[in-house]
């Protein structure tokens, strides 16, 4: 990337032309990218920000894919227990359930939120915001709700429940006769394209195409 402007040269400049480094502070001038590179801080060598081709494109292909998982990953039987002759299949919304009617509505609650209304909800505001951008409609709303996307990130712990529900097959192995249902492979999918997505959705190119400062992040 450019060399850092002069220090006194940085003051003359307008915000929108100028970026700082996350880990080291180093104020400098925001660099023009091509598709397929990234701009890295001369001081550290955090990466600033990367331009990624048809970002738009792909990340909406992602959203909806997510989207239709959802669902089969919420309400498909994740595992088949047969213990003593008894069989029963679990899901993550009858997990939700069986801790409500236990008397732990506090939980259940919890549960709820980080691993199926947050996710769903990251989903619904990435795919607006997305929408708002392809289309060119209802930028200041894109901008909100981009924002409230923001502040959702850390509370949705779908690789929480994932590895709590391996840990709860490890240790059912031994005690009952345990079959994996399709539920488990959609839940393990959804995972996989949220975290494809989060990598995909580039937060410099969203913000731009926002803004209208780079219409080229619209395709």
């Amino acid at each position: 990337m450019p060399d850092p402007a002069d220090s006194r040269g940085l003051s003359e400049l307008p915000l929108e032309e100028l970026i700082a480094c996350h880990e080291c502070d180093l104020l400098m001038c925001k660099p023009l990218l091509a598709d397929g590179e990234r701009a890295e801080c001369p001081r550290c060598g955090y990466e600033l920000f990367a331009h990624r081709h048809q970002v738009i494109r792909r990340s909406l292909a992602l959203v909806l894919a997510a989207l239709l998982l959802y669902v089969p990953a919420n309400f498909l039987p994740i595992m088949q227990l047969n213990l003593l002759g008894q069989a029963s299949q679990d899901t993550v919304w009858s997990g939700v359930l069986g801790l409500y009617d236990s008397g732990m509505q506090g939980l259940a609650l919890l549960v709820f939120l980080c691993s199926m209304g947050i996710p769903l909800l990251k989903l619904l505001c990435q795919l607006c915001v997305l929408l708002s951008i392809r289309w060119d409609v209802g930028r200041s709303y894109g901008l909100l709700i981009y924002r409230i996307y923001q502040h959702l990130r850390e509370w949705g712990m779908l690789e929480v429940y994932m590895m709590g529900t391996l840990v709860a097959i490890v240790k059912l192995l031994d005690l009952a006769d345990l079959s994996l249902g399709i539920g488990l492979a959609c839940f393990a999918g959804l995972l996989l394209l949220q975290v494809w997505l989060e990598v995909t959705m580039s937060p410099h190119q969203i913000w731009e195409a926002l803004s209208g400062e780079n219409a080229l992040a619209r395709h």
